[in-house]
């Protein structure tokens, strides 16, 4: 039993660190293993297909049918590539992949019977190109069946660590198909050993069959042509970004299968003309076997961690480098040594394929599935098909004619020494086109990962401002909602406020009452200008039919327009018949612009309506006041008009005392900000006073006694504010500050970030401020998990030792541990949204947010092509789901933290250190912890808490009191009586009744 036991506790230790070696985490080890399996028994079926077939043909043809090789093979491949697409449509994609092997494979072992019992030579030397033709066309069957396999179990960010263990089956079967191919050749023919391959091919089949059905739950189990309209709809709003994506994809594999085929016949070429067909089997069979094994070794502890680190573009880029500069450097290096001058093209092609093979089945052929990635789900599976498969075919197809055109051409013009070199350029040239190709792919792949997530905003730094006001004028001259018109003028007015009037002044006549009234505000808010007179007089003219709200907008427009307007006319307007609307404007244009005369009769008329029975009267005097420059006598009631019954009113009175700054009353529009019914108004009203306001509202946002929600609108209203001092206080305020004081703070500055002009404002000043700020965080994180995993190892000695209580307890401190870790990653995202294009962080933080596995994959891939910091492999860590333990290591290694395992004392009063950056939750829970299992505080960790402005945690604190100093409590219990809590006045009543029954006894 104990030997047993220990080769568990063996086993449970070495299975980890194995996986760690491998790049591998716990729970992608069984879907890789049986993916690795598969792939492997597959690929040591099809190398011993494909060895034996080679030799065939090359027995038969020689190398000068190639080209015609590649040509039927690219028709070959395209039609079933076209074929695979289309049973996606009619069966589920589960059954399209586990049947497309077994039922390819009926032809090829029927060609084998028919080269094996035929008595006739020309059955054997076409059966031969059939042969050779049906094992690449399987090859690219079997690729596609992996990748599209891969990218349905494994998510965005596991595929970068799984498919290179993955691919690496095809190099395990070069390995054993290489050194054993020789040896079975041995004892029997190539016809046998196609058949043998066949049948292993079958096997793998089997184990195909069980994956997809272990895991059919990441399979579709419609076919795709009944692809719910929902996602058809967002493959729509897609399709152009995707398509252009798609093509470029197209490319890049098409791309690589050139360069691929450029090498592998000029290789070939060398190898049929110095060696024979047995020969060549065997050489090919070991060559492949040393390939293989120096590309396991790549695959295993290098690819995974070079493309999770350097990212997927950075290894897709190796290939065409390495060849791009390795084929002519090798072959000129080779040929400066004499003793193999003779044999340099030979080696040199040797060595350049080996290169050539070791890169493209270790970083690209690991890499390629991650590319499909970004396309949406429903149709990744058919889109993978057609790009890479039919990529490849036509690729196939073109090297085919490029390759006879070139051998056409250099034999009528080109000397024979020099005929070689022919081909090497170009597959230099085509290894160059490939490195341009995939620099244009990595900014699609991101731009596609975002748009995947959300559809982007309007706003005016993408919309041409000459263009838009063309369709302003357009939408509003025809026919349409009016709605849709109101949202025209209302995105007009945010874009050019100040040339909106160009735009609405000659529609005025033609709009809507209500749109009237909405364009005279909008060219009010840009400034008044004589020109656009013409435009608005006739709706004076026009008394009896305008509207009473557009007649008044229209009047102290023409009459603050006009050099030298005749206020008389004015006074006719102050007559009780007319609307109160019109009244209220004459009187404000005359309290503004009157002689002592007219001023006095304007006032009269104002008092009259301030003081009406009617709240119209009431709210349509204070409306017009906002306009008036002289309100001395008006003044004594706007006491009464604050406090007055209608709400409506109540706002006006904010409105008017922001927009005459009526400093004795501001005092007026910070309690506004207490009430949700005049929030919103206050707010507005706030920011229109601009700098004067700061102060106050800096009074109230730091003040930890006033509520929170009126402390968040308070930086928000700052943050609206939008002057250069007010960006200044808030961004010193976010470096002094924790929290949920910062997290208000770093909301309210996103705002501003959001604004056109001051989006780079962040990147060029600040960007080492918030470097500093995520430093601070992931320091604080560090704090987070050394304490969580300090009492969850004595959780677990508890669950034995303890009470029930301290149990629970604990497991309440470790759950507050946690939130507060949710909240700091939080922090993390909205301080990286001040650093990179919000439209990519929100796609990143919308993913990272969902409880989804491939969300949260497809959200660290898009911070990944994102984030430029130095942190930025610490930061993916931190913000991938991983244990605490592995995240504490992590920030250990970058020297952010350091970690010692403190006794559960010493770790509770490190964290009430923390107490200012603690939630508040969590400082309760401290004392809770404290108090059940008698751990002693010091009075100032105890008098701090007491005054704390969350009523629970005075609760938490005073209950810690009466456990450990009953005789201090009673001291300051009076003190507590009149605490505002209702929790904490009914715990200090309790107590103090408590006290007085001990003292009756």
């Amino acid at each position: 039993m104990e030997l047993k036991n220990h080769w568990l506790a063996a086993n449970k230790v070495a299975l980890p660190r194995l996986l760690q070696w491998v790049n591998l985490r716990p729970e992608e080890s069984e879907r890789t293993q049986i993916m690795f399996l598969f792939y492997t028994i597959v690929c040591v079926g099809l190398r011993w297909a494909e060895d034996s077939t080679v030799a065939l043909f090359l027995d038969e043809y020689g190398t000068h049918l190639l080209p015609w090789m590649y040509i039927a093979n690219a028709v070959m491949s395209a039609g079933l590539v076209f074929l695979y697409s289309w049973l996606q449509k009619i069966f589920p994609l589960r059954r399209v992949i586990v049947a497309i092997t077994p039922c390819m494979l009926m032809p090829l072992i029927l060609l084998v019977v028919l080269r094996w019992g035929s008595h006739f030579a020309y059955l054997a030397v076409i059966s031969a190109f059939l042969l050779r033709l049906w094992v690449d066309a399987l090859y690219v069957v079997n690729d596609l069946n992996t990748s599209i396999v891969a990218n349905q179990i494994f998510n965005i960010r596991e595929i970068k660590r799984t498919y290179p263990l993955v691919s690496s089956g095809l190099l395990v079967a070069d390995v054993i198909s290489g050194f054993s191919l020789p040896w079975l050749l041995q004892y029997t023919t190539l016809n046998k050993i196609i058949f043998i391959a066949c049948m292993v091919i079958l096997l793998g089949s089997g184990i195909l069959f069980y994956l997809t059905h272990h895991y059919r739950a990441a399979f579709p189990e419609t076919p795709q042509r009944l692809v719910p309209e929902q996602q058809a709809s967002r493959e729509r709003f897609i399709k152009s970004p995707l398509k252009r994506y798609v093509c470029q994809l197209f490319a890049f594999v098409g791309l690589l299968q050139v360069i691929g085929l450029l090498i592998d016949f000029q290789y070939l070429r060398e190898l049929q003309s110095n060696l024979d067909d047995r020969e060549l089997a065997s050489f090919l069979g070991l060559f492949g076997g040393m390939l293989g094994l120096c590309e396991l070794l790549l695959q295993w502890f290098f690819s995974s961690r070079l493309i999770e680190r350097m990212g997927v573009f950075f290894t897709a880029t190796l290939l065409p480098i390495t060849v791009g500069f390795s084929l002519p450097g090798m072959l000129v290096l080779l040929h400066l040594i004499p003793a193999i001058q003779s044999q340099s093209f030979f080696w040199g092609l040797i060595i350049v394929k080996f290169c050539d093979e070791l890169l493209r089945y270790t970083f690209v052929m690991s890499s390629g599935p991650i590319l499909y990635q970004p396309i949406p789900e429903a149709i990744r599976s058919r889109m993978q098909t057609l790009s890479g498969g039919t990529a490849e075919a036509i690729a196939t197809g073109l090297t085919g004619v490029l390759i006879f055109a070139t051998i056409l051409f250099c034999g009528r013009f080109v000397p024979e020494p020099l005929q070689k070199w022919v081909l090497v350029a170009e597959t230099m040239l085509i290894t160059g086109t490939c490195l341009t190709v995939v620099w244009e792919l990595r900014s699609r792949y991101v731009e596609l990962l975002v748009l995947s997530v959300a559809r982007g905003q309007l706003s005016a730094t993408n919309v041409g401002l000459r263009f838009f006001k063309q369709g302003v004028v357009k939408a509003l001259a025809e026919k349409g909602s009016e709605a849709d018109k109101r949202s025209c003028i209302e995105l007009l007015a945010q874009i050019d406020s100040q040339g909106a009037a160009e735009v609405l002044a000659p529609l005025l006549l033609k709009l809507t009452p209500d749109l009237q009234r909405q364009s005279l505000e909008v060219m009010l808010m840009g400034g008044v200008n004589p020109v656009y007179l013409a435009a608005i007089r006739p709706l004076l003219e026009e008394s009896q039919e305008t509207n009473p709200e557009v007649f008044a907008l229209a009047l102290r427009y023409v009459w603050l327009a006009e050099p030298n307007p005749n206020l008389s006319l004015l006074e006719e307007y102050l007559h009780p018949r007319q609307n109160s609307l019109i009244r209220a404007t004459a009187a404000a244009l005359v309290l503004r612009q009157g002689t002592p005369m007219q001023k006095v009769a304007a006032t009269q008329t104002m008092r009259r309506m301030l003081t009406h029975k009617q709240e119209r009267e009431r709210m349509n005097g204070v409306r017009a006041l906002r306009e008036a420059v002289y309100l001395q006598a008006l003044r004594i009631h706007i006491p009464n008009l604050l406090q007055d019954e209608s709400l409506r009113v109540r706002c006006a009175v904010l409105e008017m005392i922001a927009a005459t700054h009526l400093e004795e009353y501001y005092s007026a529009l910070i309690a506004a900000l207490y009430y949700k019914s005049t929030r919103s108004t206050a707010m507005s009203a706030l920011v229109r006073l601009e700098n004067e306001a700061l102060e106050m509202l800096l009074r109230l946002a730091t003040n930890i006694y006033k509520p929170e929600v009126v402390r968040m609108y308070a930086w928000r209203t700052i943050a609206q504010v939008g002057t250069q001092q007010a960006l200044e206080t808030l961004w010193e305020k976010l470096e002094t500050s924790w929290g949920t004081t910062r997290d208000h703070i770093l909301r309210s500055l996103l705002k501003i970030h959001k604004q056109p002009g001051i989006k780079g404002l962040v990147d060029r000043f600040y960007e080492s401020r918030v470097e500093n700020l995520i430093k601070q965080e992931l320091k604080f994180l560090g704090e987070i998990y050394a304490a969580y995993i300090d009492f969850q190892i004595l959780d677990q000695k508890e669950n034995h030792q303890s009470s029930e209580r301290i149990v629970i307890v604990c497991e309440l401190l470790q759950r507050a541990l946690l939130e507060l870790e949710l909240d700091v990653k939080e922090r993390l995202l909205l301080l990286l949204r001040l650093l990179y294009s919000p439209e990519k962080m929100q796609a990143a933080s919308f993913n990272l947010r969902s409880l989804s596995v491939v969300n949260l994959a497809r959200g660290l891939e898009i911070l990944e092509h994102t984030i430029t910091l130095p942190s930025k492999s610490l930061l993916l860590n931190i913000l991938d789901n991983r244990p605490q333990a592995e995240k504490l290591q992590y920030l250990i290694e970058a020297k952010i933290v350091e970690y010692e395992n403190m006794v559960v004392s010493d770790r509770l009063h490190r964290l009430l250190t923390l107490g200012n950056l603690l939630s508040d939750w969590c400082l309760a829970c401290c004392f809770h912890y404290a108090q059940v299992t008698r751990i002693r505080l010091t009075s100032s960790e105890i008098l701090v808490s007491l005054r704390h402005p969350t009523g629970f945690v005075r609760e938490a604190a005073i209950a810690y009191l009466n456990m450990v100093s009953y005789r201090v409590l009673l001291q300051i219990l009076p003190q507590l009586q009149k605490d505002p809590h209702p929790l904490v006045s009914v715990q200090v009543k309790e107590l103090l009744e408590k006290h007085k029954f001990k003292n009756c006894n």
